[in-house]
């Protein structure tokens, strides 16, 4: 990549246009106002400290979900997202093509999509996130990036990931519309059926992004729990929107 200016903090100028363009062209939809761009101490993510073993015959204590290290899902200092997405919750994570996509916390690999099948002539919605992967927090919730560029080599379903090593890389696949970004959405794990209505995002991620940016710890375990108790598992798509 080229050399950044010494002030990470403040974003180029290309992405509030790429906000307006994409919103336009119709593909993963946007809208609001860009958020500012996160710094990041080291380009390698930080590594989970080991925990002290537990004394002989004592049960190690069972995880909390709510305090596993979550971080930002791209790993850049020229970004920008903002709280909206047209028809349903998600967020479109503006960066340059080739910018790492992390994993946001400990989990396993669940989809991995290494394959472009989108066609703008149909059908509209299964195919749209292009090359995509999605993660199964520890936390119970499942995490999903697309649009990627690449997948990263031992990237398979079932691997187990730490926070911050990296998944791919920002890409323009599928219905991104030739714009360089990372859709993110948090959903609840479905099984017995592909579910690409629910992955692409049930749950407002701004909020938590806004957090991890800030080296916070937001969880969004108790709002994913909450939608899932209210909806459950459903077997097609409601509304009409086939965006992202």
């Amino acid at each position: 990549m080229s050399s950044r200016s010494s002030d990470l903090r403040r974003p180029r100028p290309a992405y509030p246009v790429l906000l307006l363009a994409a919103a336009l062209l119709g593909g993963c939809g946007t809208g609001g106002r860009p958020a500012s761009a996160p710094v990041w101490d080291s380009p390698s993510g930080v590594t989970t400290a080991d925990q002290p073993a537990a004394p002989t015959g004592t049960p190690s204590p069972a995880p909390d979900p709510a305090a596993l290290r979550r971080v930002f899902p791209v790993r850049a200092a020229n970004v920008a997202y903002q709280p909206t997405h047209s028809g349903y919750p998600g967020t479109d994570i503006f960066a340059d093509c080739g910018e790492p996509v992390v994993a946001v916390t400990d989990g396993t690999v669940l989809e991995v999509s290494r394959v472009d099948r989108f066609d703008k002539r149909g059908p509209l919605g299964p195919y749209n996130g292009g090359l995509s992967v999605s993660l199964l927090g520890d936390d119970g919730v499942r995490y999903y990036g697309s649009h990627l560029s690449v997948i990263s080599a031992g990237i398979d379903a079932g691997v187990r990931v730490r926070a911050g090593r990296q998944l791919g890389e920002v890409g323009r696949t599928g219905n991104a519309n030739n714009v360089c970004h990372l859709h993110f959405g948090l959903s609840p794990k479905c099984t017995g059926h592909d579910d690409w209505w629910i992955r692409r995002g049930v749950v407002w991620p701004a909020g938590y992004l806004d957090s991890w940016r800030g080296k916070g710890n937001r969880s969004p375990v108790a709002a994913v729990a909450a939608w899932e108790r209210k909806n459950g598992c459903p077997r097609a798509p409601k509304g009409t929107s086939n965006a992202g």
